[in-house]
């Protein structure tokens, strides 16, 4: 009935267990889609029918076993072959030249290594190429960068390949190309890119040299790059002052490498940046003015750095769609400028390890997205033309560092702790409902932990340590049903823990330095529910050891007299000791005449 079927698309469904037999019959097709499901076997075998078949797609599924060269021996006709996210295993001799040519090719996630797979080679019209995380630990070969043919996307990243790559990357000057060679071995220079190249992802590997040879080129025409990632390289030197001839840039990440300097004026010439991450360098000087053109940006992570200076006051105006701002670890000084509260998309507030001093804004409850519950996204993505890419950021909650990316867009955070903040807290800080992460810790705030934090319902973390607030844990904390993190030690907080289901079951050490009492720590409250009386305490205790040690002196006086009442004449008088010696062998005598 399908046997003249020539499409064939059950994709984005939940179909499990092994294609079906039947469908070895359907030799007409052209066209099979079985991506996204939870498919098991291989399918190789039951599709070797379909002789005429153009497009295979089985992605994202369970498929696996090992997959030979006889197994495409069928398919001379494939053009598109994606069968990424299973658990492929690819043997196939080293001469091996499939019969397909093929343009897109997508096998991320095979085992395709160690070597090379030097059959791509016979693949003359090849364009879209994904060899990611397929457990390569080899060089490219020249001949690779050599092609006639042009790609506009060819992921190699999560590999182990080291080696250079070549001065220029002549293979990518077709239209809306994207390289993405990150999270292997690679060193040397940075090679100089087409003036066409949209995407380049070199991160996490190791490059070295200087970011001038490589962004400072004069080409006839402004590049097209819309994407730049460097991050964890060995980068040195200063930031170049060369941003001009780069206007579509609008993701720049240079973290984690070795550069110095002030961050050159010509930045803000990049009208279209929205994600700059420069975080953990050597940068010093004051906050950089240039920014304040940079209008679309959405994150700007300039942490582990040696800022000075103020934070500048139009970061509020003219950073309007900032939803990620992160300055932590850097020596900023000064106020917490008010302009900051009119960041209505400002989700993440990082500004701690600085030497900010003066009061926490009170006008903070006009962050309208930590008043919101949710989120339009999760995540935040980089759209592009062939693939997205998902915005990620380090953030330091619940006592520890860790990398946020699919769920970035749902984290709502502050963290203003390890300042010189002073006052108290200010109570409009309760109106954030959407709160999910709060650190005011080791600043000098005093006062009272605000009555309404419980409107807080969001939050799931709490770190208040190391401050100087005095007065009661409000009742209200225990509505915060999904606070997992809790630490108020190291303050003059007193009176008793209130009871609920979170707070007994956090840690003693969570509480300790102040004056509190009842779970979890040992010290029991008053009937009143006050912390027991130090001096009260103090005077019973001696009380009670006065008379456990006369008990001691009375015992120890009975036994000398009674034991030398006793032994002291016998010692004296020999008469006695005769006499007593005597009484005891009668004694003795007595006894035997019984038994």
């Amino acid at each position: 009935m399908f046997q003249n079927l020539e499409m064939l698309d059950l994709s984005s469904n939940k179909i499990i267990g092994e294609i079906p037999q039947e469908f070895a019959k359907l030799s007409s097709l052209r066209f099979v889609e079985f991506s996204t499901n939870q498919l098991t076997g291989n399918p190789f075998k039951i599709l070797a029918s379909a002789t005429k078949l153009l497009s295979l797609a089985i992605d994202d599924n369970l498929f696996q076993g090992i997959v030979h060269e006889d197994d495409f021996a069928n398919f001379t006709t494939l053009r598109v072959l994606s069968a990424s996210s299973n658990n492929f295993t690819l043997k196939v001799h080293p001469s091996w030249k499939p019969k397909f040519q093929l343009l897109k090719l997508k096998m991320s996630s095979w085992k395709l290594g160690p070597r090379f797979p030097s059959w791509i080679r016979s693949q003359n019209h090849l364009q879209y190429l994904d060899l990611s995380n397929a457990g390569i630990s080899d060089s490219i070969p020249i001949w690779f960068w050599e092609t006639s043919h042009h790609y506009y996307y060819l992921n190699f990243s999560h590999n182990h390949i080291h080696g250079k790559l070549p001065k220029e990357l002549k293979i990518f000057e077709s239209y809306d190309g994207t390289v993405d060679l990150s999270s292997n071995h690679l060193h040397g220079n940075l090679p100089f890119v087409s003036v066409t190249l949209l995407w380049l992802d070199l991160s996490h590997n190791s490059f070295y040299g200087l970011l001038m040879d490589f962004l400072c080129q004069k080409p006839e025409k402004p590049k097209w790059l819309r994407i730049l990632n460097l991050a964890s390289n060995n980068l040195s030197g200063e930031i170049p002052n060369c941003w001009k001839m780069w206007p579509q840039l609008a993701d720049v990440n240079l973290e984690s490498n070795g550069f110095i300097g002030r961050l050159p004026s010509s930045i803000g010439s990049l009208s279209r940046l929205q994600y700059l991450h420069i975080r953990n360098n050597t940068l010093f000087g004051k906050f950089p003015v240039s920014l304040k053109e940079n209008k679309e940006l959405i994150l700007l992570d300039l942490g582990e750095n040696k800022l000075t200076g103020n934070i500048p006051r139009w970061i509020g105006e003219r950073l309007v769609n900032l939803k990620f701002l992160r300055l932590r670890s850097n020596n900023l000084s000064g106020t917490i400028p008010n302009g900051l509260c009119d960041m209505k998309f400002l989700q993440v507030l990082d500004l701690a390890l600085n030497n900010l001093s003066g009061n926490i804004p009170n006008c903070l409850n006009h962050l309208s997205a930590m008043i919101n519950k949710t989120s339009a996204s999760s995540s935040i993505q980089k759209d592009m033309m062939y693939g997205s890419d998902t915005i990620s950021m380090i953030l330091w909650v619940k006592g520890k560092d860790a990398e946020y990316n699919n769920i970035l867009g749902l984290v709502k955070n502050i963290d203003l702790s390890s300042n010189k903040l002073f006052g108290g807290i200010p109570m409009e800080i309760t109106n954030l409902t959407g709160l999910i992460y709060l650190n005011l810790s080791k600043n000098e705030l005093t006062g009272h932990i605000p009555q309404s934090i419980g409107n807080m319902e969001s939050l799931e973390s709490i770190d208040f340590s190391g401050n100087q607030l005095t007065g009661d844990i409000p009742q209200s904390i225990t509505n915060l049903n999904f606070l997992n993190k809790l630490d108020l030690s190291y303050n003059h907080l007193e009176g008793k823990i209130p009871t609920g289901t979170q707070l007994q079951s956090f840690e003693a050490s969570d509480f300790v330095g102040n004056k509190l009492c009842g779970p979890p720590l040992l010290l029991n409250c008053t009937m009143d529910g006050e912390v027991p009386d130090d001096d009260a305490n103090d005077n019973e205790k001696e009380r009670k050891n006065h008379r456990v040690k006369w008990l001691f002196v009375s015992v120890a006086f009975g036994f000398i007299v009674g034991f030398w009442g006793f032994v002291g004449p016998l010692f004296i008088f020999k008469s006695w000791r005769y006499a007593y010696y005597r009484f005891l062998d009668d004694v003795w005598y007595k006894l035997q005449s019984c038994m």
